[in-house]
């Protein structure tokens, strides 16, 4: 847990700063800016996703992962949180601007190669070097996020915490029992959701994608590949 409690300080520290110098970033430097990082992010949801070893496991989890985050309306049920959190904490400030920083952040920050397999690792080997570099990024990138998008950016902070936390926390019981290939499908269509994210933030589509409601892909490769296996056994 102590470098999910590092990430979360460096998260906290970031935002910190883009809200302090705010006033002094112009629209114009703060769109540049959003731009430049939503083709980083791009490029790190890309990467992910071509490491992939079954490309079928990603399409059908993303496929059925979508289906069912659907189902749930996860991306509703972030929206009513971030604007419980702004209606309790927020002042004068756009219901929306929050409730935007507040999802995009807890998506970036939570959704990932380094999220799932850093904390896996913490969880099993006490080794906290990726979570660590993965908070250092973050820090960085919450600057940007909290100049462009205000203090609900910080609030990412919380599912962050909870996320990271009980991945690592999970880690110590079941990560033994983990294969290499989920965890590769789990990161490969984590780096699917990264892409969906940059598409908005470089307002590519028509539509805004619905992130929130795919996040249940990056966790079916748990299931996926033992039973794609046994029916390969059968046949």
């Amino acid at each position: 847990m102590l470098a999910t409690f590092i990430n979360v300080i460096l998260v906290l520290a970031g935002s910190a700063v883009g809200l302090l110098f705010q006033n002094l970033i112009s629209q114009r430097l703060t769109a540049i800016l959003t731009q430049a990082l939503g083709l980083c992010v791009l490029g790190v949801g890309i990467g992910n996703l071509i490491g992939t070893q079954d490309m079928l496991c990603v399409i059908v989890c993303m496929a059925l992962g979508a289906a069912l985050g659907n189902a749930l309306d996860i991306e509703r049920r972030l929206e009513e949180a971030g604007d419980l959190l702004r209606a309790k904490i927020s002042r004068g400030e756009a219901g929306g601007r929050f409730t935007e920083g507040f999802v995009n952040a807890s998506l970036l920050f939570c959704v990932g190669a380094m999220a799932i397999t850093g904390s896996i690792e913490a969880g099993l080997n006490h080794n906290y070097e990726i979570l660590v570099s993965k908070g250092v990024i973050d820090g960085v990138t919450s600057i940007s996020f909290a100049a462009a998008m205000g203090i609900g950016t910080a609030f990412s902070a919380i599912p962050l915490l909870i996320y990271q936390g009980g991945i690592t926390l999970l880690a110590g019981w079941l990560g033994p029992y983990l294969p290499e290939a989920v965890i590769t499908e789990m990161t490969a269509a984590g780096g699917a959701l990264i892409i969906g994210i940059a598409v908005n933030m470089l307002g590519l589509g028509r539509e805004r994608i619905k992130v929130g409601n795919m996040l249940p892909a990056m966790f079916l490769p748990i299931a996926y590949l033992p039973l794609a296996q046994w029916l390969a056994g059968l046949f």
